[in-house]
């Protein structure tokens, strides 16, 4: 066979050279280092001490939970851009997907492992325009970039680890409307999210609908479904299987120590969902990664190492004690919980709403936005065509760019003023 008609398998190796293959990148073989190969942190979670970069803190005290018992001494951080008016009305409050964090908008470095992750959404001249509108966007309870979470420290001045509570949306909405309390926003122009913080925009206007004027839920439902469970019990099961999560408490491990793996593993099964069988087939199909042969088991397709990348990309920046409170969270969430149920709590809202779906989604379906549109008195539904899946709305600004700052500028057409 010549060169030009030869298969893509045609790589021969000797047993020598198997199992492991001397060419299969770190990750493929089970293992996570930080781009300069060095060993990870047990944590990729933001330390007091550390640089603070855009970061704000408040210390909002003790929260009582929904599932019992209390948590002390919590702590929110968070990031502001542009200046609330006099007439404190031009407030916007963006809240984070599972993996985010309070840096929206901004460049990495100096405290922040990553840039903004909505920088095309907000800023100067943007659909949420910073020279108009005072931003906002806290690091959720739980989370692992500044606010309480598993990582940080308890009473006892060691980190809470497998001591940490369980939390709920409801837990979470209760520690941002402390945070507005101390910063002084009575109420907010706009609350807006995507996906987890779509969750929370739900739980906002249901919760303390006398301070959302408008909000946008973005590519999320009202409760999770069966299918949903199920793919998140998955991503516990990853880190839960890891020998070095300790069931919690491994934030004295050493380098290298940490459960990268789990961590990873989790975030391949969610990144699954993320992306549409489309886009996946279309761009992957069956390549086999450069100079790897899946035939003899030593290698990969070229999909399985772009999943391990995004595994191990998430494990250099993320805790995963925090993935698994905020997973938890996600899998509890029921905007009718004690309220009777979705529909009735949709009827109590009072603000105007936005909703908009990914039409490629195969987490937050089309149809469970059609559901909370439905169950508003006032709601925009709109459906955002994209190949990509669920992580369009990270991806097709283009289109929802336009859609959110045509709703804002109608529900909130204030100019900024000294």
């Amino acid at each position: 066979m010549n060169r030009e008609m030869s298969s893509p398998y045609d790589h021969r190796v000797s047993a020598s050279e198997k199992r492991p293959h001397p060419r299969l990148a770190p990750s493929a073989r089970g293992q996570v280092r930080a781009d300069d190969g060095t060993p990870l942190a047990a944590s990729a979670a933001w330390r007091a001490g550390q640089p603070v970069g855009g970061r704000r803190f408040v210390d909002v005290g003790e929260i009582d939970l929904e599932a019992g018992g209390t948590l002390p001494g919590v702590r929110m951080a968070y990031e502001t851009w542009g200046t609330l008016n006099a007439e404190r009305d031009n407030a916007v409050l963006v809240l984070h997907a599972l993996t985010g964090d309070s840096h929206v908008l901004g460049d990495a470095g100096d405290g922040h492992l990553t840039a903004g992750w909505w920088s095309e959404m907000v800023g100067p001249g943007r659909p949420i325009d910073t020279h108009r509108y005072f931003v906002v966007a806290p690091n959720v309870l739980g989370g692992c970039q500044g606010s309480t979470g598993a990582a940080s420290l308890s009473p006892d001045g060691t980190p809470w680890g497998s001591r940490f509570p369980a939390l709920t949306v409801r837990d979470q909405v209760a520690a941002e409307v402390l945070l507005s309390d101390a910063i002084g926003v009575e109420s907010w122009a706009l609350v807006i999210g995507a996906s987890m913080g779509g969750h929370r925009v739900l739980e906002w206007a249901v919760t303390v609908p006398e301070r959302v004027r408008a909000f946008a839920a973005v590519a999320t439902a009202a409760q999770t479904t069966g299918d949903q469970i199920a793919w998140l019990h998955a991503q516990l099961g990853a880190i839960h299987a890891d020998p070095r999560f300790r069931g919690g408490d491994y934030y004295d491990a050493p380098d290298g120590e940490g459960p990268h793996v789990g961590l990873s593993l989790a975030r391949q099964i969610a990144h699954t969902t993320y992306r549409s069988a489309r886009e996946l087939d279309t761009r992957f199909g069956r390549i086999p990664q450069r100079a790897e042969n899946p035939l003899d088991g030593t290698g990969r397709f070229a999909v399985q190492s772009y999943l391990d990348h995004h595994g191990a990309k998430l494990a250099r920046r993320f805790d995963a004690g925090s993935y698994v409170t905020l997973t938890q969270s996600m899998i509890t969430h029921d905007l009718g919980r004690d309220r009777g149920g979705v529909a009735a709590a949709l009827a109590g809202v009072t603000a105007r709403g936005l909703v908009v779906a990914v039409d490629s989604d195969r987490l937050f379906l089309p149809a469970h936005s059609a559901q909370i549109a439905r169950g508003l008195t006032a709601a925009d539904l709109h459906v955002v065509h994209s190949d990509h899946g669920h992580d369009g709305f990270l991806i097709e600004f283009d289109t929802l760019g336009p859609i959110v700052a045509a709703f804002l500028g109608e529900v909130a057409p204030v100019v900024r003023r000294a």
